[in-house]
């Protein structure tokens, strides 16, 4: 080799080092899986950009539509989560229903322990949640959160709501941010979900309704960037917005 291309290669060697410890560390998707009352669990975990385990950040738990597979996880955790969370510097964790067992049903048996496990395994800040979901996943966090208020800050459906919603259940969602989305074109969760901000405010429960418009029951409007809208609800409720 010649000294000219020696001292190329070295130079673009030191170049490329210096070009790669410029860059903030990349973020990380974990896949997980962990046992829980007999039941084994898989779930996503996003982590932001320069993650620090020993570092404090704010997190989502986020439960996905449809049948809640991972094929779902997946889905929700691109279009709704990933990038305004790795940017915005939050822990977004997604699961899969166990067993096939939808979260709003048999599948919440992995509650809370799942909850505890979490705060365990991650630094949560002030050791609470934001719980959202999509769909069937928006019925899974209503009815998670008003089974164990004490572990959220918010809740927020996209769309969601609260199907047993007993007075008793409505009182439990009374120191949370309540969100609620909707597409204008999606008739029958529209007015249930009217219906419900209606009933949840009668209760004197704090609630931010949202009808997209032009948009059916998959809300584009809460995709890629225009989820930042809801990190910005999330910064929001811990400062108060709960009574």
């Amino acid at each position: 080799m010649k000294a000219d291309d020696s001292a190329w290669l070295r130079w673009l060697l030191v170049t490329a080092v210096i070009v790669l410890a410029s860059r903030p560390l990349s973020a990380r998707v974990l896949d997980r899986a962990t046992n829980i009352a007999g039941t084994t669990m898989h779930y996503k975990v996003i982590l932001p950009n320069s993650y620090d385990p020993a570092k404090t950040y704010p997190a989502v738990l986020a439960f996905p539509g449809g049948p809640q597979t991972m094929q779902t996880v997946e889905g929700t955790l691109e279009r709704n989560w990933r990038e305004q969370a790795e940017r915005l510097g939050y822990i977004v964790i997604v699961p899969a229903a166990p067993d096939g067992q939808l979260f709003f049903r048999e599948g919440a048996k992995v509650f809370p322990a799942f909850l505890v496990q979490l705060l365990s395994d991650f630094k949560i800040l002030d050791k609470k949640f934001h719980i959202a979901g999509v769909s069937n996943g928006g019925r899974s966090a209503f009815h998670i959160a008003a089974s164990y208020p004490q572990y959220f800050w918010s809740v927020t459906g996209l769309p969601g709501l609260l199907l047993d919603a007993t007075p008793q259940r409505i009182r439990a969602l009374a120191k949370m941010c309540i969100n609620m989305y909707v597409g204008e074109t999606d008739r029958g969760w529209l007015e249930n979900e009217k219906e419900q901000v209606a009933q949840f405010r009668a209760h004197g429960l704090v609630v931010e309704f949202n009808e997209e418009k032009g948009e059916g029951h998959v809300m584009r409007t809460l995709e890629g960037e225009g989820a930042l809208r809801l990190f910005k609800q999330f910064e929001q409720a811990r400062h108060g917005c709960g009574k």
